[in-house]
């Protein structure tokens, strides 16, 4: 299972009405190890600037590396972080993830890094069966 939904949350999905403030916190609470990349490459990026942040050390464990799998892989739980931190988010080799600003300048940078030849650059052995 992806996320550990509330039964208050299930019960709203069912009526179809969703609040996504309590979205967002059942996905904070449920993946921590994604929500914590995602929001320390966030604070990065608003520390340090330049056109986005990421991450390129491998998850500790399989665990947190599904985490982030479910957490990118899911176009819901992907747009609700992007609206929820105010980034872009990309991500190459089951675990680099990257933020970018929402500010048009960095759709270059963003259209590079999400590119066949930027997923072909980023390849190395040791990722080979991540």
């Amino acid at each position: 299972m992806s996320l550990d939904v509330s039964p208050a949350l299930l019960e709203q999905a069912e009526r179809g009405e969703v609040d996504e403030a309590e979205f967002v916190d059942c996905v904070r609470t449920s993946l921590p190890y994604a929500w914590e990349m995602i929001g320390s490459l966030v604070a990065r990026l608003g520390i340090d600037g330049g056109e986005f942040a990421d991450n390129q050390t491998p998850p500790p464990d399989e665990q947190a590396r599904g985490q982030l799998l479910r957490a990118l892989a899911s176009d819901a739980i992907r747009g609700a972080l992007e609206r929820h931190f105010g980034v872009r988010l990309a991500f190459q080799n089951c675990h680099r993830v990257a933020v970018f600003p929402l500010a048009p300048e960095a759709d270059d940078r963003l259209a590079r890094f999400t590119s066949i030849r930027g997923q072909l650059l980023n390849q190395s052995p040791e990722l080979r069966d991540c």
